[in-house]
């Protein structure tokens, strides 16, 4: 259940990452 929390942060932080490097350029 842990290991799946932090894989589910990881994703949020990589999505979250994705969304706003853009935008920044």
């Amino acid at each position: 259940m842990l290991l799946l929390f932090i894989i589910a942060v990881l994703v949020f932080i990589y999505l979250c990452y994705v969304l706003v490097k853009p935008e920044k350029f």
